[in-house]
């Protein structure tokens, strides 16, 4: 039999700790005892419904019907499932009976889920179309292991269904922000974070290249997004993402949080370079010297977290070819012409800007090309040396 005293100290303790309210969980107690009622001693077409008494344990079933008279419902020989008939709370559907061929829409009457009107107002007064009328049913000697047993698998069901809604309402309203977990384990290069109430994958192509995670460390990661599987809610993290520095400057530089200096643009290869473009809603205030900070504090904070990640921090503009010419940096631009039909910008540089131009690899134009969205030519001495397409750069000797 079922432990009242210790079943209503569960339930107080699943809306403290939970924050499921207790009146969902006996809702949800009651509608399964009524479908496994139903199950082992019901007839075809029945409503049943449960109602437990917390303060007993004693479960009491009725029987409902549903009240009709000639213009809903027609005498008829065979019975069919009819879908749409009114039910009960966890009821599940099939309880009445399909109209009949002839296109009267009249559902076929069935004495377990029917009662007429005429009977219905011997029984209850007052009582109208569509009502239900309640009678009780006999009880079950053996019904209380039953009880207890289907108690305790809706308990077990409900607090699972409760813990994904509570992990997705709390972690979906941080996703697109940074979270901080403990390292969990590490398996084939992808590092489990635990969060505590869900569990988060950081998967080996998000992680920064020479990264080096250990069980128990703490580590920053952009939530991504969060997904609810069939096995259960999946946060997904990045540390290459690069909204990850957005946020993580955000952090750091007050002027980003309230919205005065923005961040444009991004492009980012993970653990070597970063250029970001920003901007300032406020005349007074400098936009780069903002990401910067005094002696450079802000932006060597979020280099360190980026294991030592180079970071250009270059002032945004409408213009084009300022907006282009600004990219480029540390390199000074000598000239720039800007091709609006191809979307292209070719630039001049002296001669010994050229490498500070091309940066290592291609890798300076080539992050340019990405901030901006221009495809970037270099000149210098008057001859192409350098040109983008795409995430490729060609170097000309």
């Amino acid at each position: 039999m079922l432990d009242i005293k210790t079943f209503k100290s569960a339930l107080e303790q699943l809306e403290e700790e939970k924050k499921i309210p207790k009146e969902k969980i006996l809702d949800a107690i009651e509608q399964a005892m009524a479908a496994a009622y139903k199950k082992d001693y019901g007839k075809k077409g029945q409503i049943i419904r449960a109602k437990f008494d917390l303060e007993t344990g004693k479960t009491d079933f009725f029987q409902i019907k549903i009240v009709v008279d000639e213009t809903i419902a027609k005498m008829g020989e065979e019975e069919t499932p009819l879908p749409n008939l009114p039910l009960s709370k966890g009821e599940e559907k099939g309880g009445g009976e399909y109209s009949f061929s002839d296109g009267d829409e009249r559902v076929r009457f069935n004495g377990e889920h029917h009662i007429m009107l005429e009977d219905a107002k011997k029984i209850k007064k007052g009582v109208e179309l569509n009502d239900e009328v309640v009678f009780p049913l006999e009880a079950k000697e053996d019904y209380g292991r039953i009880a207890a047993q289907t108690a305790k698998q809706v308990i077990i069901q409900r607090i699972r269904e409760a813990e994904r809604t509570s992990i997705i309402d709390e972690y979906g309203t941080k996703e697109g922000e940074i979270v901080t977990g403990i390292v969990q384990k590490i398996e084939r290069g992808n590092v489990y974070v635990d969060f505590n109430r869900a569990t988060g994958i950081l998967p080996a192509e998000e992680q920064i290249p020479g990264e080096f995670f250990q069980r128990g460390q703490r580590v920053r990661a952009y939530l991504y997004s969060v997904e609810d599987s069939p096995r259960g809610i999946n946060l997904r993290l990045s540390r290459t993402h690069p909204k990850f520095i957005e946020k993580l400057f955000a952090i750091e530089a007050p002027e980003i949080e309230s919205g005065t200096v923005e961040i444009k643009s991004i492009a980012r290869e993970a653990g070597a370079r970063s250029k970001i473009a920003v901007h300032s809603n406020d005349e007074h205030i400098d936009p780069v010297g903002s990401c910067v900070g005094q002696k450079g504090t802000r932006v060597n904070t979020i280099t360190q977290e980026l294991l030592g990640e180079k970071i250009d921090i270059i002032p945004w503009s409408e213009d084009p070819k300022q907006f282009v010419s600004n990219s480029l940096s540390p390199a000074k631009v000598l000239s720039i012409e800007i091709d609006e039909k191809e979307h292209k910008a070719v630039i001049e540089v002296a001669n010994d800007q050229l490498s500070l131009a091309i940066g290592k690899g291609g890798q300076n134009v080539r992050l340019a090309a990405k901030l901006t969205g221009w495809r970037i030519d270099i000149k210098g001495d008057g001859k192409e040396v350098a040109s983008t397409d795409g995430e490729e750069v060609e170097v000309k000797e």
